[in-house]
Formats: C-alpha cells, structure tokens, sequence
C-alpha cells in the first residue's frame, strides 16, 4: 500500500514538473520566440501572457519590447567646407519582429553593433555632404537684439538644409537598412558637435578678438559721447553765467540811474540843499580819502579847500 502511494506521489510530481515546463509567461514589457535544439519553431509571441512549450526539448527566447537606447561613440568628421568636428549622436531604437531579429542578430548586443555599424556609417556620410552651417543651425531666423550696431554686424548667413532635416535624412538612410533586422530605428538626433581641440582654439582666439574689437568700439562711442555731453555742459555753464552777469549789470545801471535821479532831485530842490549836499559828500569824500599818515596837495580853487578853509 505504502508503495502504491509513493509511487502516486512520484507521477503527481512528474507531472507537475511536466506541466511547470511546458508554461512560460510574458509580461508587458517582453515578447519571445521558441528554439528547439538551436532552431526557432512557431512564430514570434509578442503578447504577455501565459504561453506553451514543449518542455526539456524547447526553450525561451525573451526580448524587450521597450524602446531601446542607443548612444553612439563621438568621432571625427570632415564637413563639406573641410571643417574637422566631432559628432556625438545618439538614437531611439524597437525590436519590431523578434524572429527575424533572433535570426539575423541573436541578443541586443549584436543589435547595438550593427546599429553602430549603420548609425555610425549614414552620420559620416551625411556630415561629409553639408557644410557646417548646415549642420549647426535649423531655421534661417533672425538674430534677436535690440543694439542696433549688433543688428548690422551680426547677420546671419542663410542655410540651405538646416540640422534637423539632415537628422531626419540620416534617420531615413539608417531604417532603409534595418528593414530585414527585425527593429526599427525610432529617433535619431545630434547630440553634440564641436570642433577638434585645433581648430577649437582658433575659433575662440577669433571670438576673443571679434568681442574685443566691439567692446573697444563702444568704449571709443562712449568716451565721445561724454565729451559731447561734458562740452554741451560747459557750453551751457558758460551761457548760464553770462546771462546772469547781463541781468546783474542791467539791474546795478538801473540803481545807479535810480540812484542818480535820487541825487539830482535833492541837488536841484533848492540851493541850501544844494549847498548841504555839496558839503556832505564832500565830507564823505574826505572821511574816506584821508587817513592820519595821508598827505594832500590841493589848489585854492579846488572845492575841498574851500570847505578846509571854510571850516578853518
């Protein structure tokens, strides 16, 4: 009886094992072929799920149904106008059928190669037929500045074809040649460029220079401007100042014309007034004239001897 049992316990095992082997399951992000002995046999499984294989004799191939990335190595590039740059792309890529894919390329490994082996060979070719002009800029836009004197230096030349159509030439040329890989090349961009370590430096030699020469430009506009302005201020300092003597003078004569008037009136009211007058300012005269250390030498008939010999 013992034996019976164990020996049922051993085919439910077996069983089990059996039915375990047989059943694979794919998840969202993976589809898979079936090889037996080396060799795929059925089509390509692409939906997750729950799938059937013969067990110990077949097994699972799995492959990712995701975008895959792809960087490319930066290389030295000759354009048309004979520039050196190096170009550092990179690319989106799809296993879209994975029997063919295992048939031609294996695993992703082989994949990424050849993508390198194309990707690589269309980005030479495609660099070597464009000046860089071309490859730098996309759209013939305008230089966005308010500085009038950048407006006329700084125009830009125009492009023929411009960066992004020739990405998307490359992108074109690449999946041309994938056609019976399997995958599908996505995207395709430029992700960096710039000149070789030679040309580099002369390029920001002649920056330096170009930036140089416009800052000394606008130093040399500046100073004559400030010239103009300090000029216009003396000019303006000097009109100030004569203007102001002319209205002082003009208000000194009409005093003294005023205080003329003033003297001629008392003088001519009457001849004591007159005579009053006379004395004054002739004692002012004196008080401010004569000192105890001054001399005088005057005539008879001088006005102030007569009042010395008067009041003597």
């Amino acid at each position: 009886m013992k034996t019976k049992y164990i020996l049922y316990l051993i085919g439910g095992v077996l069983v089990l094992i059996l039915a375990l082997g047989s059943l694979f399951i794919l998840d969202e992000t993976e589809q898979a072929i079936v090889t037996q002995f080396g060799k795929p046999v059925g089509g390509s499984r692409t939906h997750a799920g729950v799938n059937y294989k013969v067990p110990f004799i077949q097994k699972v191939q799995r492959f990712d149904k995701r975008y895959l990335k792809w960087d490319g190595d930066p290389n030295q590039v000759p354009t048309q106008d004979k520039k050196f740059i190096f170009v550092d792309t990179y690319a989106r890529w799809q296993i879209t059928d994975p029997l063919q894919f295992y048939m031609r390329l294996r695993d992703e490994r082989s994949g990424q190669s050849r993508l390198d082996d194309i990707l690589d060979g269309e980005t030479r070719n495609a660099i070597a037929r464009y000046e860089l002009l071309d490859l730098v800029r996309s759209t013939n836009r305008k230089p966005e500045t308010s500085e009038q004197y950048l407006q006329e230096i700084e125009s830009l030349d125009s492009i023929n074809v411009g960066r992004a159509a020739i990405e998307k030439m490359i992108l074109v040329k690449a999946n041309e040649r994938t056609t019976d890989l399997g995958i599908i090349i996505l995207d395709f961009r430029i992700k960096r460029m710039n000149y070789v370590e030679s040309v580099r430096n002369n390029v920001y030699d002649r920056m330096i220079s170009e930036r140089n020469r416009i800052a000394d430009q606008f130093r040399s506009e500046g100073q004559g401007e400030a010239r103009k302005i300090q000029g216009n201020k003396e000019r303006d300092l000097a009109q100030i100042k004569s203007e102001a003597v002319k209205q002082s003078e003009q208000i000194r004569g009409r005093a003294d014309a005023e205080a003329t008037k003033v003297y001629a009136a008392a003088y001519n009211k009457n001849a004591a007034s007159r005579d009053l007058y006379a004395f004054l300012r002739a004692m002012e005269t004196l008080d401010k004239s004569f000192d105890d250390k001054t001399s005088l030498i005057i005539t008879t008939d001088s006005d102030l001897y007569r009042y010395l010999k008067t009041v003597k």
